[in-house]
């Protein structure tokens, strides 16, 4: 299996089932099915991307417009297709999709401990800027800040 065979889209409600099987793969506080509900429906600020291989969700990314800063709220992929490049078409989507709305600068808080996430968006440029002290409620864990300005 190759990043050949993923398709990214724009999240639908259709997409939910599927995601939230990711979402409790991925994240030890998963988001609920009403907040993604609410994200994709009444939240006009936010942004979702879904990718999928032969129709089904297997990852997505978001992130929040706000003013010409785009806030990423959220990048996860289910651990079966992990390693072989969906996080990278998330992300590069992500900053297209950003840059087609004349966001000029994009940021997201990530883990201290997980440096896969971290090298992959150094890859697209994003720089550390700062910390925020035990950001994370399952294990106080600290969060480092990064930004990204685009071009």
């Amino acid at each position: 299996m190759g990043i050949n065979n993923i398709e990214i889209s724009r999240l639908s409600l259709d997409d939910i089932d599927d995601l939230m099987a990711v979402e409790k793969l991925s994240f030890t506080i998963p988001w609920s099915r009403e907040a993604f509900i609410e994200e994709i429906t009444n939240n006009k600020f936010a942004r979702y991307i879904v990718a999928k291989v032969n129709g089904k969700a297997i990852g997505y990314a978001g992130f929040w417009k706000v003013f010409d800063e785009g806030h990423i709220t959220n990048v996860a992929v289910h651990p079966e297709y992990r390693r072989i490049g969906v996080g990278f078409l998330l992300v590069k989507s992500l900053i297209d999709m950003a840059e087609e709305e004349n966001i000029t600068r994009m940021t997201l808080e990530v883990r201290k401990s997980n440096i896969p996430a971290q090298n992959l968006y150094a890859k697209f440029g994003f720089k550390v800027e700062g910390f925020r002290k035990e950001y994370y409620a399952d294990n106080k864990e600290d969060a480092i800040i990064m930004w990204r300005e685009n071009s």
